[in-house]
């Protein structure tokens, strides 16, 4: 069940630990990219990024982390041993939650992410092939996070998702803290639809409610819309949001008289 006042609770938990959170990442990217855009005026102030290069600790001179599967079978599997001396790099008291981006992990969704917010330091482990040696998995990882149901290249990838969500409910991450809590998901619904200039395109106008300047009426009209939004397209998020009387009552309204 989605529970809004419990997402408020954790938003307020987070605002309680401004500490600055450490992220390390073992894989096989520098992450470069948090440098840029929205996240790059958190990094330092906020929260840091530590990355660590699995072929540091190599098996052999070529480089070599991973090995073909007992049992044979498709693809290669990532070697235990270069994972763990990667962990023994970390200092114990910095390494925090241990999570391995796998797709048979919980899948990522806007409750996981805010519950991660509330951590002081993570460390997120980067399958590649095949996946991970599953001996490194039963005595180091702590949790597994899938970010979907569909296959990407490289636990890397899975992991700027990861943390691009969790930095955005980090305080003195995002410019305006109002646009993360009414962000889509942030009350388990989607976003209804927005509009900006010019008033008219195309023949199509901005709702008259929008540019009527009475906040009462416009933010009734996005919480229709976005009720709306989310029957029409995501109906199974309906599932686990605690709907108020006046929700049900419009959406029952609105089935009844088929007017979507």
């Amino acid at each position: 069940m989605f529970s809004i006042a419990k997402l408020k609770k954790q938003r307020e938990n987070i605002i309680e630990k401004t500490a600055n959170k450490l992220c390390f990442i073992i894989g096989n990217s520098n992450f470069k990219i948090f440098q840029t855009g929205v996240l790059s005026k958190g990094l330092d102030d906020s929260f840091f990024i530590n990355c660590f290069d699995i072929r540091k600790h190599a098996v052999n001179k070529h480089g070599q982390i991973d090995s073909k599967p007992y049992g044979g079978g498709e693809g290669m599997v990532m070697m235990a041993e270069p994972l763990k001396k990667s962990i023994e790099d970390i200092p114990k008291d910095n390494l925090g939650k241990v999570i391995y981006l796998s797709p048979q992990g919980q899948k990522l969704n806007q409750n996981k992410v805010i519950e991660l917010s509330t951590l002081s330091n993570i460390t997120l482990i980067c399958g590649r092939y095949e996946g991970v040696d599953q001996r490194f998995v039963d005595s180091y990882v702590d949790e597994e996070i899938s970010i979907g149901d569909f296959i990407i290249s490289g636990g890397e990838y899975a992991a700027m998702i990861l943390i691009d969500s969790i930095a955005r409910n980090i305080p003195g991450t995002i410019g305006n803290q109002d646009s993360v809590t009414k962000d889509t998901f942030s009350n388990g619904l989607l976003k209804g639809p927005t509009y900006t200039r010019p008033e008219k395109f195309e023949n199509k106008s901005v709702p008259d409610v929008l540019l009527s300047g009475n906040h009462q009426e416009i933010e009734e009209w996005r919480g229709k819309k976005s009720l709306i939004q989310t029957y029409l397209r995501r109906p199974d998020l309906l599932n686990d949001v605690k709907l108020t009387n006046k929700q049900k009552k419009l959406l029952e309204d609105w089935e009844s008289k088929d007017i979507l």
